[in-house]
């Protein structure tokens, strides 16, 4: 496939110079100035803060992992144009390996605690997931238990979140898996996932060439230092499969049924994935198709409404998670500093390129490019929105860099539309972009 028609020299610069100056602003300001942005809770302050990331400054030069991402790395930036022509299983199955090996070479750096040491952390799920003994209870208890006045408040993750992500971890407890390493293990290979789901999905809506272009970009992103280990990296898949079955289910309709399993499971992992609803429509829209609409909306509504009878409702939970979350640091992060702080922990995680590659697709947007590049367009031009909405809400002041973990993947097919030659070293700016921040940051995920 050709590229689309050329778009001005300047373009994709600019989008990088503006990365560059965003992420350099968000880091000097406070600095600078002075500013208490509350990067992190007073239980967990520390001298080597740097806001906006919720981490701390640990540089080190050598960990267990350091060989093998650097050999990854190298490896991925000289055979990523062979990895685009290989027959589409071998694709996916190497897109696949290559992303788990890049997230736990990444957390290895940090040795084998890159792995076990966040679940075990009792602010996030598997110390609860253990006191856990019953289900039923758990939901019928589980809104009373937000607030901060309670008696039995849940731990941070555990509020923040529908109990659907508890239940996972729970599940991993009944199973044996309830341990700190072998928890993280699992978490890091489904969260590999990922980029195979954001494939199928390409595929099922007639973009395979785009998907061949994206594949290096969404298996070595940088946001691998956060997707190891990162519960937000889980949900992230949930809703990138149920997305890939949306897009297979405009192609056989019993897809539908999944597709709603899935989307509507995600509701109940996160508050903030009902805004990845705009990229299912997105799917749609660029299949042409709304056939599956009825099915997977029913469908993922139940989902909803099964936990709802159980004692769940998610339309009575968010607003006491709000009064929680208002109640908490969330007051004490000025908002005139993280919206664009929240961008640049976004840029930091999806990469130097992201600035380049959505001003490239503005760009497309109006050109001719608009016809070739429709599907990449529609579901990066719906995942930007969902950013927007996101950081409009002022309910992620911080802490994006995993937060946002599930719009990422979306915002990286942006990088497709790149000039051939921005892809070629725009890919090894985006590795060692990585490599940087996992040996510069303790980055807690």
């Amino acid at each position: 496939m050709a590229d689309p028609p050329a778009l001005p020299r300047a373009v994709p610069w600019a989008g990088l110079v503006l990365t560059a100056l965003l992420v350099s602003l968000a880091f000097v300001l406070p600095h600078q100035f002075g500013w208490e942005v509350a990067s992190r809770a007073p239980r967990n302050a520390s001298p080597d803060e740097v806001p906006p990331l919720h981490g701390l400054w640990r540089p080190k030069l050598f960990g267990p992992g350091t060989l093998p991402a650097l050999a990854l790395a190298l490896l991925g930036w000289l055979y990523a144009a062979d990895l685009a022509r290989l027959p589409w299983r071998r694709l996916l199955v190497t897109s696949y390996a290559g992303s788990l090996a890049w997230l736990l070479s990444l957390a290895f750096v940090d040795g084998k605690s890159g792995i076990s040491r966040v679940l075990g952390n009792p602010y996030e799920y598997l110390v609860t997931a253990r006191e856990v003994d019953s289900v039923p209870h758990l939901l019928d208890t589980y809104i009373s238990r937000i607030p901060y006045a309670a008696d039995d408040n849940w731990p941070t993750h555990v509020a923040g979140h529908p109990p659907a992500t508890l239940l996972f971890f729970v599940g991993l407890v009944k199973v044996g898996l309830g341990g700190d390493f072998a928890a993280g293990t699992v978490v890091t290979v489904l969260a590999a996932t990922t980029v195979v789901a954001v494939l199928v999905t390409l595929r099922a809506l007639d973009a395979e060439q785009w998907a061949r272009r994206a594949a290096p970009f969404l298996v070595l992103t940088p946001a691998a230092v956060f997707m190891a280990v990162s519960a937000d990296a889980l949900i992230g898949a949930v809703v990138a499969w149920g997305l890939a079955c949306l897009a297979l289910a405009t192609r056989r309709l019993s897809w539908a049924v999944p597709a709603g399993l899935l989307l509507g499971t995600s509701v109940l992992m996160s508050y903030g994935m009902p805004l990845m609803g705009l990229v299912a429509l997105a799917v749609l829209l660029a299949a042409r198709s709304w056939s599956p609409l009825p099915v997977a909306g029913t469908v993922a509504l139940g989902v909803v409404l099964a936990f709802a009878a159980l004692g769940f409702a998610w339309w009575d939970a968010y607003p006491v998670l709000r009064e929680r979350y208002w109640d908490g640091i969330a007051a004490d992060r000025p908002q005139s500093y993280w919206w664009y702080g929240d961008l640049a922990c976004l840029a930091i995680s999806a990469g130097p390129l992201l600035g380049s590659g959505v001003l490239v697709a503005a760009a497309s947007a109006v050109t001719s490019a608009r016809r070739s590049a429709r599907t990449v367009l529609l579901l990066a031009g719906a995942a930007v929105a969902v950013v927007a909405l996101a950081d409009a809400s002022g309910m992620s002041k911080a802490e994006v860099e995993r937060i946002w973990l599930p719009f990422v993947p979306w915002l990286t097919l942006s990088f497709a539309l790149l000039p051939k030659r921005w892809r070629r070293w725009g890919l090894g700016l985006q590795v060692a972009a990585a490599l940087v921040v996992q040996h510069l940051f303790y980055t807690a995920w």
